[in-house]
């Protein structure tokens, strides 16, 4: 195992020192250290955060290699500073047997870039009829501990309060894709001005509220653990702040693009602004915005759902909907936030660590600590260019647009992963 030693990196934000990453921690950290043998890395003017954790990857393997495979999406992830990715389960075949989660988890140790943690589906196929092997993937090699059948809502109320039951035996988590079907049938975009000035069939909020507010209630009944996914919507902002109050046990992540872009992207009619939930409105990405700041959101996860060409350079009504987020999520969070690293390790590392139950990631750079970190040059400012992905996509919805900070290394148990910008392995 090689040993590293960072000189003049800044730990959050603190005056510099060094850190020496030797058998998988952090060995060492203080000014003038020295390590005959290690691996040197100048770090002067670059920012030391814990190894980003994201509870909400689409990685496509297996079946849509095509599009995505565990290992190029590990890639990706290992450029964007992450160490750990919760991989989503709508794969073909689904993620919902212990076979298949395992066969995800393989896949990502193989690779070696980050941590692949599989979710498991919560119904067979994703199709809401049925419940999945909850137990037997909890107990297979993978320990999965959150069922999500994104990309679908778990739309029915009586399977949903029997999944948050079930889950609770082994505090576990039900991640909900909160979308009232019977609201979105042939929507195109979010519901309002622009929806009815472009002739698009609208997805109003309302739908996504909807279910938030019944899960929500269903979680308190039970006494078990929610997460909403890819939360949109001021209203469902309301309706989780009053949840929290109340001492419901549930969690909440929103996405970069829904940080940032708003409805009036689909007035180009470029698909790459597609996405689901759609693109709100700036009173939407304000609430979003504040409520990231104080909380009622607990966390950044990217949703990162890359597409094959032909789902995306297509009319908008038959593409695909779905963003890249890994390698531009850490550069959304400081043109969101600005360079605050606290909260931004709080919210894309130390928090989705805890949610997940991944123990190894979400600590802060320090002696004795796992040597899963990330090196930022907050100084940088880059354009993004899809072309460079290390995906195998390119539907990112940032192309040409100057985005700050730029991730310089990363190591997943104190093995460099990305050095100098670029991906080791």
């Amino acid at each position: 195992m090689n040993s590293y030693l960072i000189r003049n990196v800044s730990v959050l934000g603190a005056a510099p020192t060094d850190l020496l990453l030797r058998d998988g921690v952090v060995a060492e950290a203080g000014p003038g250290l020295s390590a005959p043998g290690a691996t040197v890395v100048d770090a002067d003017g670059l920012v030391a955060l814990p190894g980003l954790v994201d509870l909400h990857t689409h990685l496509r393997e297996p079946g849509r290699e095509d599009a995505e495979t565990v290992e190029t999406g590990s890639r990706a992830a290992a450029l964007g500073g992450y160490t750990a990715v919760c991989a989503m389960a709508n794969t073909s075949p689904v993620a919902d047997t212990a076979g298949v989660v395992e066969q995800v988890w393989r896949l990502g140790r193989e690779a070696g870039l980050v941590d692949v943690q599989p979710i498991g589906a919560v119904t067979v196929g994703l199709a809401g009829e049925r419940l999945a092997e909850l137990g037997a993937m909890a107990d297979s090699a993978a320990r999965v501990r959150i069922f999500s059948d994104d990309g679908h809502c778990v739309a029915d109320p009586r399977l949903m309060r029997r999944a948050l039951e079930y889950v609770k035996a082994f505090d576990g988590i039900i991640a909900q894709h909160a979308e009232e079907p019977r609201l979105t049938e042939g929507a195109q975009m979010h519901e309002g001005e622009v929806s009815t000035r472009l002739g698009l069939t609208g997805w109003p909020a309302v739908a996504e509220e909807a279910i938030i507010a019944r899960d929500v209630l269903l979680a308190e009944h039970v006494g078990s653990r929610l997460h909403v996914c890819h939360v949109s919507c001021a209203g469902s902002v309301e309706v989780l702040r009053q949840a929290k109050a109340r001492g419901v046990r549930v969690t909440a992540e929103v996405t970069p693009h829904h940080l940032l872009l708003t409805d009036a992207r689909a007035e180009t009619y470029d698909p790459v602004y597609k996405v689901n939930p759609p693109l709100r409105t700036a009173t939407d990405i304000a609430a979003l915005r504040a409520a990231l700041v104080d909380g009622v959101i607990d966390i950044i996860a990217t949703d990162h759902a890359p597409h094959a060409v032909e789902d995306k350079e297509c009319e908008w009504a038959y593409a695909r909907p779905g963003m890249l987020g890994l390698e531009t999520a850490l550069s959304i969070a400081l043109d969101v936030l600005g360079p605050e690293w606290d909260l931004i390790a709080e919210r894309m590392s130390r928090t989705p660590a805890r949610i997940a139950g991944l123990t190894e990631h979400g600590h802060d750079p320090a002696p004795g600590a796992p040597a899963n970190l990330t090196l930022v040059d907050p100084a940088a400012r880059r354009v993004i260019d899809p072309a460079e992905s290390a995906s195998r996509s390119r539907n990112t919805p940032y192309a040409r647009m100057a985005l700050p900070g730029r991730i310089v290394a990363t190591f997943l148990r104190g093995e460099a992963t990305v050095l100098d910008g670029k991906a080791v392995k």
